[in-house]
């Protein structure tokens, strides 16, 4: 299966019913969805979903992932302590749509608390269907890069 059909998937204990919805979505879609966990409703540190999550997107295998928590906040904070991501908080399409036309985004954070099955569909197709942009923003997204060697 082509790279760009192969997405990882993670969620804590906040995310775990979005999580499973989201992967159905995925796979209905024809993605090859692999999942990072956790896998129920139990209680489990989100830092460490999002490092072993971020970590295998950071290592382009595979190259862009999605991560659940209760706001999503947790998620993106930790993902983005990893070399290599842009991990972008969602809340609607436009946030999508720019987090990877403007921003390359390569891990999507959704919260499972605050969000709509109906509203995250339309969020995670948009994130997916949308290319980077480049151009000014190449820029931008190199000096991320410089960041991160600091």
């Amino acid at each position: 299966m082509e790279n760009e059909k192969r997405i990882a998937i993670g969620s804590d204990h906040a995310g775990f019913e979005l999580k499973e919805q989201i992967k159905k979505l995925l796979e209905s879609e024809g993605y090859e969805v692999t999942d990072f966990g956790t896998n129920s409703s139990d209680s489990v540190d989100y830092p460490l979903i999002a490092k072993v999550l971020a970590a295998s997107v950071a290592a382009k295998n595979p190259n862009r992932g999605i991560l659940i928590c209760g706001t999503g906040i947790g998620m993106s904070i930790a993902a983005n302590k990893i070399k290599g991501i842009i991990a972008a908080n969602c809340f609607n399409v436009e946030t999508a749509k720019l987090a990877r036309l403007h921003n390359n985004s390569n891990i999507l954070t959704l919260g499972g608390r605050i969000l709509n099955l109906e509203t995250v569909k339309d969020i995670v197709k948009t994130w997916l269907e949308t290319d980077f942009e480049g151009g000014r923003h190449q820029r931008r997204i190199q000096e991320i890069r410089d960041l991160e060697k600091r």
